[in-house]
């Protein structure tokens, strides 16, 4: 298949065009910075060359976006609604406008999307959606409110012939530079891998070769769309969690 990754630079997008490129797939990333030949140059915000690439592709797999390895100041807050929602609706544009649409549309988006909560699992059907929960920090409502407006976009996009589903991912755990894994490794290397304000709150992740297994079965499962959890099925508390990685570092 010829698949198409905005915003494909990230920890995300390195691992799944690894894996998507081994299957024999041809992958095309969208990137401010090409720096390979299969890399092709877009703004993340308007139309423009770089829409030809979607013409004709068989499937988009949407990464882009502000990282979120960053303090939660108001401007990089914004950063983060901006960049999920402009790339969003500019996909989605491009997608409208292709004479041969590709046939599934897969956008990333967050399990941050639930509440904060200890009493049952959120799934697609009955989880409870946060950011009026009581206790938790000020920016999380904002954090939800992203999540929800980078969903509303790929859902209101006029693309009748492509199917959609949003991906609610987990924590992506892969050994690349910079993600999750290599973080909390780094610390729990410096000593510093103990339980982070309590440590009862439970952490929800996926490994990366399960993230790669998802998307390729949501590819392939033609009665699959809309919102679609990605999240190992044994969340830990996150004291326990760090306990486990500190095990295996020694």
């Amino acid at each position: 298949m010829k698949i198409v990754m905005p915003g494909g630079t990230g920890q995300v997008g390195t691992m799944l065009d690894r894996a998507l490129s081994a299957a024999g797939h041809e992958v095309v990333v969208l990137t401010r910075q090409p720096r390979r030949p299969q890399d092709v140059a877009w703004d993340g915000v308007s139309l423009g060359p770089w829409a030809e690439v979607v013409d004709g592709a068989d499937v988009v797999v949407n990464l882009a976006g502000r990282s979120v390895s960053c303090r939660y100041t108001p401007e990089n807050l914004r950063a983060m609604m901006d960049s999920r929602v402009g790339s969003t609706r500019v996909v989605g544009e491009a997608i409208a406008s292709a004479r041969r649409p590709p046939k599934v549309w897969l956008q990333m988006s967050t399990a941050t999307i639930y509440a904060h909560r200890f009493d049952a699992a959120d799934d697609e059907a009955t989880g409870v959606i946060g950011g009026t929960e009581s206790g938790v920090p000020d920016y999380w409502a904002y954090s939800v409110e992203i999540a929800k407006n980078w969903e509303r976009t790929q859902a209101e996009a006029a693309t009748p012939d492509t199917r959609k589903v949003a991906l609610r991912a987990a924590m992506v755990m892969s050994p690349d530079r910079g993600g999750v894994f290599d973080v909390l490794s780094r610390l729990v290397r410096l000593g510093l891998g103990g339980p982070v304000a309590g440590g009862a709150q439970y952490v929800s992740w996926i490994h990366e070769d399960d993230f790669v297994r998802a998307v390729e079965f949501l590819i392939a499962r033609e009665d699959v769309e809309g919102a679609v959890n990605l999240a190992a099925p044994g969340p830990l508390p996150q004291r326990e969690f760090m306990r486990v990685l500190r095990g295996a570092w020694g």
